[in-house]
């Protein structure tokens, strides 16, 4: 039998193994401020509960889809004000570093590659 893939946020972050600096938080979702940041400001935005990636939402996630995205456009026209744009985004796939559904909202100079 084999483990379960490794969920950085589940294990670490959601359980406070790591300290982040928090940035937004409620009952539904978590946001922090990346300890490793590619732009000036780097929030990452994810479900307190577990969802592998965004194509496994499903309608019975409806109500915590609208509340991520809430507090995405929150966070965004916040940086928006500050910085004149922001990128929203999240990886799928391949590209999906930890299998726990998260956005990445960036704003400012870009301070490290990808």
């Amino acid at each position: 039998m084999s483990n379960p893939p490794c969920d950085f946020y589940c294990d670490q972050v959601l359980s406070s193994q790591i300290p982040v600096p928090v940035c937004f938080e409620n009952d539904a979702v978590f946001a922090f401020h990346h300890t490793n940041p590619i732009w000036e400001q780097h929030v990452v935005l994810l479900p307190r509960k577990h969802v592998d990636s965004f194509l496994d939402l499903g309608e019975k996630d409806n109500e915590l889809l609208l509340e991520l995205m809430r507090v995405a456009r929150n966070i965004a026209a916040d940086l928006m004000s500050r910085y004149g744009g922001c990128r929203v985004y999240t990886n799928l796939g391949d590209y999906q570093s930890s299998k726990h559904l998260h956005w990445h909202i960036g704003a400012g100079k870009q301070l490290r590659s990808y």
